[in-house]
């Protein structure tokens, strides 16, 4: 399946793959160990005339990393803000993959005006650690690798768990391994500090929000069940908005990028339910 051309700009010191159309903003945030590039499998499936603005995080690709050396997921949110502002985007639908859905959350929360709706896919639930404690070990064990392990050392022996049998997709697994290499060290602390910063259920229990939740069956890096949390804490506080969920077969953490045509299935699905209420506004 083809589509419109996709092709890197830059803003405000963000760096970005846009894919231009006159229809409904979408904006995708990546997740930790990947870049902009994670999402160019899933966007040949969507609509040609949605606009979409696929960033890489500040610290990742030619992206200006954020000055606090310990940031939190609200520092990138108003980077994210600050961007989005500069490019004309208006209300968006805003799509988050594993530490991008924190980022994503804390955005709709200062900025709720902007969000038409959330999407959420592999929700990384972060540690949830106070300003000034030292990072969980499974955080730092993920810094000390990268310092042992260089970049492409990293991805090579990271970027297999990111998928449901590997073996059968050697082409997306090469693309992963390729995202993890590129990771800058400096840039890829800054997100650790996020992460572990993060606390993804009290974020998405501050907003009122139609969302997606959606998550691979085999995904062993954000199981299932911590999507389920989030689809449930969104749907509790806001039961008059849509909420849906999708279980992705055949697909782990980079469920995206393993099942662009069930992920844009599910995306399009939930557009069209809301499609009413979005030509209204």
């Amino acid at each position: 399946m083809t589509g419109p051309a996709t092709r890197y700009e830059e803003s405000c010191g963000i760096d970005y793959r846009h894919r231009s159309g006159g229809g409904q903003d979408v904006v995708m945030l990546h997740g930790i160990g990947s870049d902009a590039t994670s999402f160019d499998r899933l966007l040949p499936h969507l609509p040609a005339d949605w606009n979409i603005i696929a960033w890489n995080a500040p610290g990742y690709g030619r992206s200006t990393a954020l000055k606090k050396a310990a940031p939190d997921a609200s520092d990138y949110a108003e980077r994210l803000e600050h961007f989005t502002q500069a490019l004309g985007i208006g209300p968006m639908i805003l799509t988050g993959h594993s530490l991008g859905t924190l980022m994503a959350a804390a955005y709709a929360g200062k900025h709720p005006d902007r969000v038409r709706a959330l999407v959420l896919m592999a929700c990384a639930q972060g540690y949830g650690i106070d300003r000034g404690q030292a990072l969980p070990a499974k955080a730092a064990d993920r810094l000390a690798a990268l310092t042992r392990l260089g970049p492409q050392g990293f991805a090579e022996q990271r970027a297999p768990r990111l998928m449901a049998q590997p073996d059968a997709q050697p082409r997306v697994l090469a693309d992963a391994i390729a995202a993890m290499g590129r990771i800058d060290p400096a840039g890829y602390g800054q997100a650790v500090h996020a992460l572990s910063r993060g606390d993804l259920a009290a974020a998405l229990n501050q907003l009122s929000v139609a969302s997606l939740v959606l998550v691979g069956r085999e995904d062993v890096i954000t199981p299932p069940d911590q999507s389920r949390r989030a689809h449930a804490v969104l749907s509790a506080r806001s039961p008059d908005l849509a909420h849906d969920w999708a279980e992705i077969a055949d697909a782990g953490h980079i469920v995206h990028q393993q099942r662009p045509d069930a992920v844009a299935d599910a995306l399009c699905g939930f557009v069209a339910r809301l499609q009413p209420k979005l030509e209204s506004i």
